[in-house]
């Protein structure tokens, strides 16, 4: 309501001479107070956005700081409320899934309950901002729950219908993201649906490569955070000049493209003063268009709160309406105008965020527009295929996924995760000096109880090992001790862990050698040995606790 109230007042109660002063000062003025929030009074604690709850959720048992069920609120208000292009859906889904870790926190819950009551607050938080309940359910399933099962169903249920009754009942309707105006779905029109899936798909990928490029180049900008905020929200500003639809979420000028209210859209930007030609609007939209996924990027990384959710859809909506009037620049008759505009903003989301079943029921619920469930499908899932051609991840998580920080389909390969190579070392090894006698050794081997004893230097460098097989044969016969040593028994082992592996990795090479037992170093000085059991059980244990 906040974002709402401010953006009323600059676009409804001034002139565009005067609109024009604060497109250029409250954008900067966003981005700056934001950075300045998050780093005198949250400490420079600012993981946002859905990878941050992928990671709490894989990385610290679904445990989500306390302070997140407040400071995503304070921070997306200003950036968005002053300007910032972005939305505030992303934030809501954060506090939501703060909210529902920290309630199951409170009552000691276990981890399979902390992990639903979190998807709950993130469902929960999508349903009330679009009025959109099952829409909230697929983004808990598709992008937060790896692994579902039906009764998981029964808590996502009552938080997404009480997210969106209390949305019903305490917001404005008008505030709500809802289109009621649509054409009748005629399937002659499906060509129309099948050309917008693959322009979306594309445009989806231009998002992708243009948010990844700025990111790159904030994070290696070698000035301090404001500095950073300062220079994003200079460009910010400027783009909220030239194009006044770039300022904010949007949602305002989507309704406008819906209801064919272009002309109202332009004549509060400079393109007012040039005249109005359907080619010249073309040109219009194009540039809002590519210029959005920079806004939001710049919005983003230069130190903005929001995410790419209402990006999105705006851009949809943007692409669906130029192709709505390009196609009827060309002399094609009967051209669903405002279809394009609604099912285009299914078709960019679906491709953004790699949730098609999330846009198609988020947009059929908030246009209750049930009967475009074919061009939705059509178009968000030609959409997501091109998106997946280029990545078959999504790209605000392949570096997460790559690490080794957050959960995907590979359900085994997320337990694997949850597994530290320090905790599975034995430490109760025996050791001996490189150059002891063999009567030393089969002293060891009388009073201790392992299989393997680690030879090391006097560095305490790991030189090889004894395998109790391998002195069997002579361990009895005591007139050869004295020609015998260490170094004619010991054998090299065919490989060693170091401390830094990842646990996919020693199991490849337990695999590769056929062992099951293999030494630990950390720059050659010899921990412990891992073996294959210990890991198993341990990766038995997960999946009863984690299933």
């Amino acid at each position: 309501m906040l974002v709402r109230y401010i953006h009323t007042l600059i676009t409804s109660k001034f002139q565009f001479e005067q609109q024009v002063f604060f497109y250029l000062v409250f954008p900067l003025l966003g981005i700056v107070l934001t950075t300045l929030v998050v780093l005198y009074i949250y400490r420079g604690n600012d993981r946002k956005g859905i990878p941050a709850i992928l990671y709490e959720i894989a990385q610290n048992s679904s445990m989500v700081s306390p302070v997140k069920m407040y400071s995503q609120i304070v921070q997306s208000a200003i950036t968005v409320g002053l300007g910032g292009s972005a939305g505030l859906e992303s934030p809501i889904a954060v506090t939501g899934s703060a909210i529902g870790s920290n309630f199951a926190r409170t009552y000691k819950l276990d981890y399979k309950d902390r992990t639903l009551l979190l998807a709950a607050g993130a469902t929960a938080g999508i349903a009330s901002a679009f009025n959109a309940p099952i829409a909230g359910m697929m983004f808990a399933f598709e992008i937060l729950l790896t692994g579902v099962v039906f009764t998981d169903f029964i808590p996502l249920v009552l938080a997404a219908v009480c997210g969106s009754l209390i949305s019903r009942i305490i917001l404005n309707e008008e505030a709500l993201f809802q289109f009621q105006l649509r054409h009748a779905f005629n399937y002659r029109n499906i060509p129309f649906y099948l050309l917008l899936g693959i322009l979306c798909g594309l445009y989806a990928r231009y998002f992708v490569v243009v948010s990844q490029w700025v990111e790159h180049q904030f994070k290696h900008m070698k000035r301090s955070r404001i500095q950073k905020a300062m220079i994003a929200g200079a460009i910010l500003s400027l783009m909220c000049v030239l194009f006044p639809p770039l300022f904010g979420e949007g949602y305002t000028t989507i309704k406008g493209l819906a209801t064919g209210q272009i002309e109202s859209i332009v004549a509060v930007s400079f393109f007012k003063y040039f005249t109005f030609h359907e080619w010249f609007i073309l040109l219009f939209l194009g540039l809002v268009c590519l210029l959005k996924a920079f806004a939001t990027s710049i919005t983003i990384y230069g130190g903005g709160n929001g995410g790419n959710f209402a990006p999105a859809l705006f851009a949809g909506g943007t692409v669906g309406y130029f192709m709505a009037l390009l196609c009827t620049q060309l002399g094609i008759p009967n051209v669903p105008t405002t279809n394009l505009v609604i099912v285009g903003m299914a078709g960019v989301m679906s491709g953004v965020l790699y949730a098609p079943l999330t846009a198609i029921f988020l947009i059929a619920e908030s246009s209750t527009g049930y009967d475009l469930f074919i061009p939705l499908m059509i178009v968000s899932v030609i959409s997501f295929l091109i998106a997946k051609r280029f990545s078959a991840i999504s790209p605000d998580l392949k570096q997460l996924a790559a690490d080794g920080k957050i959960f995907t389909r590979e359900h085994d390969q997320n337990l694997l995760l949850l597994l530290h190579t320090a905790d599975l070392i034995d430490k109760d090894v025996q050791e001996i000096d490189i150059h002891a006698s063999f009567h030393e050794l089969i002293e060891l081997v009388r009073t201790g109880k392992k299989n393997f004893i680690a030879v090391i230097n006097k560095d305490h460098l790991l030189e090889g090992i004894v395998r109790l097989d391998d002195i069997r044969p002579v361990m009895f016969n005591k007139d050869r001790y004295h020609e015998l040593s260490i170094q004619s028994v010991m054998t090299t082992p065919p490989v060693l862990i170091d401390l830094n592996d990842e646990v996919r990795e020693i199991i490849k090479k337990f695999d590769e050698t056929n062992t099951w037992n293999l030494p630990v170093v950390e720059n050659g000085r010899f921990v412990g040995y891992i073996s294959k059991s210990g890991i198993l059980n341990r990766y038995r244990q997960l999946l009863k606790a984690y299933s």
